[in-house]
């Protein structure tokens, strides 16, 4: 007889966690307390507009298709991507204009023409990242932590091999600063610690590890758009026999003598030989196993950042713009200090717009784009969210007007929100945090929740709030780690 799982959450993590079930031979259900899969990696439709409303960048494709290859589906009937050209364009406030290429000559030669940063620190900083990711991501990415195998591998043994280049007492701003010559290259590169929704000025130097995704690795773009990752997944899921139950939020986690034998929902109570849980991991304890042991020290951890996001359809069609633009703020610590001590929005801001209708003009109408427009911002604490949305949108409009020269207010023809309350609501993101627990120390890799239980057999954690972290490539590994360890 086969043996049944239940995965709570339909994120990229509990997509992957459930075909990977499958092909273990489980029979698995979903339960998704939406009536959409995805969690974050969703989309907005307003009017002739469309939106990916949530992450915007893929790297590590691989990972994505490793599912389907896993299965021997072929992955270009469901999900196809090109690489970019170009990553973004960043804009400072004095006017400058950076160009990232995908091309390593090409960014070089910008950084020397549009920066005057010399080649060779460049290059050190490349290598560095690249160093990074070639020892330490085969063990902090792709296994479990916890897990004494892990350690006693001769890749791990390869990575404490090069300690001492991994800077794990500097922040990266201060590596970042002890190699660049201009500060507007220190800023750049100090933007990564976002992208695990972290503090640059408090977030170890090994956090550099990331341009290494982008700048070596490369950026790409599905060809239907982001919201694709998540449709080719559950088609994907579907096909080998995943059943998803929607609207349908679990209550609890059954867990009789130590050992977790299915959930209760509206509709009763549902049996199964393993869980697997996508929820957000603190609310996972805090509401699923309310009456179980609490790991009160994770779930006290401080929490990472969150976003206010603005969906606007704009009337016209910039050209300077890509599909990924960053307007840099005039003073990149104040705005991290609001962010992470104040629990505020800085009055100016980096703001990040990304425009999928530069990839496919369809998403919007023509002579037009849609703008998804993101700052980062504190995760909620019980803030005046009303009061500091409609400040912050004054201060982005004022911002990109002034950057852009021209009236930006006059040309929102739609528009939506989504910020850290929302967020929190329809992810189950405790505070609308959108990576968990915050990377602002050098223990950080350690302090994310394994993806197993230690206390409850057969209970399993995925989703960007467990290790490895956050993001799509990292979500969809954290399934990997999960099933492997499955006993």
């Amino acid at each position: 007889m086969s043996k049944s799982a239940i995965v709570i959450g339909s994120g990229v993590g509990g997509l992957a966690a459930a075909i990977r079930l499958a092909k273990k031979g489980y029979v698995v259900s979903v339960f998704e307390a939406n009536d959409y899969p995805g969690g974050k990696l969703t989309e907005v439709r307003l009017g002739k507009y469309r939106f990916d409303a949530g992450p915007s960048l893929l790297t590590l494709p691989e990972h994505i298709t490793d599912l389907f290859d896993l299965h021997q589906i072929e992955v270009a009937d469901y999900f196809q991507y090109n690489k970019l050209e170009t990553t973004c364009e960043y804009f400072y406030p004095d006017g400058t204009r950076f160009t990232a290429w995908s091309d390593r000559a090409k960014i070089i030669k910008e950084f020397e023409e549009k920066l005057g940063e010399p080649k060779a620190n460049v290059e050190a900083s490349l290598e560095q990242s690249a160093l990074l990711y070639n020892k330490l991501a085969p063990v902090f990415m792709e296994k479990s932590l916890h897990k004494s195998s892990t350690w006693l591998g001769g890749k791990a043994f390869q990575a404490f091999g090069k300690l001492s280049k991994f800077n794990f007492n500097k922040s990266m701003n201060q590596a970042n600063e002890g190699l660049f010559k201009n500060e507007k290259t220190v800023q750049l590169f100090n933007r990564y610690a976002t992208y695990n929704g972290s503090d640059p000025y408090q977030t170890p130097a090994t956090f550099n590890i990331i341009p290494h995704l982008e700048f070596g690795l490369g950026a790409y773009f599905p060809e239907k758009g982001m919201h694709n990752i998540t449709e080719s997944l559950y088609q994907l899921a579907k096909k080998v026999g995943v059943q998803f139950h929607f609207n349908r939020p679990v209550k609890n986690i059954v867990v009789f003598e130590g050992q977790a034998k299915g959930v209760n929902t509206e509709m009763g109570f549902h049996k199964s030989d393993v869980v697997v849980s996508n929820m957000d991991m603190v609310a996972t304890y805090k509401k699923l196993l309310k009456d179980q042991f609490q790991p009160k020290k994770l779930l006290s951890q401080p929490k990472s950042s969150s976003a206010l996001i603005f969906y606007w359809g704009i009337k016209k069609d910039f050209k300077q713009l890509d599909l990924h633009n960053i307007f840099f703020s005039g003073n990149y610590k104040k705005e991290f200090e609001h962010i992470f001590k104040l629990g505020d929005i800085y009055d100016d801001p980096t703001v990040y717009i990304n425009i999928s209708s530069t990839q496919n003009p369809s998403d919007a109408p023509e002579g037009c784009q849609n703008w998804f427009t993101m700052i980062n911002v504190p995760n909620n604490q019980g803030q005046n969210w009303d009061e500091l949305i409609a400040k912050a949108r004054k201060n982005i409009i004022k911002k990109l007007s002034e950057m852009l020269h021209e009236d930006i207010e006059a040309l929102i023809e739609v528009e939506d929100i989504l910020d850290p309350r929302t967020i929190e609501s329809r992810t189950s993101s405790v505070g609308g945090a959108l990576y968990g627990n915050s990377s602002n120390n050098k223990y950080a890799a350690f302090l994310r929740h394994p993806n197993f239980s230690k206390k409850i057999k057969h209970l399993y954690f995925c989703g960007g709030s467990v290790h490895p972290g956050g993001g799509i490539p990292l979500s969809i590994l954290s399934a990997k780690i999960a099933i492997d360890n499955l006993k």
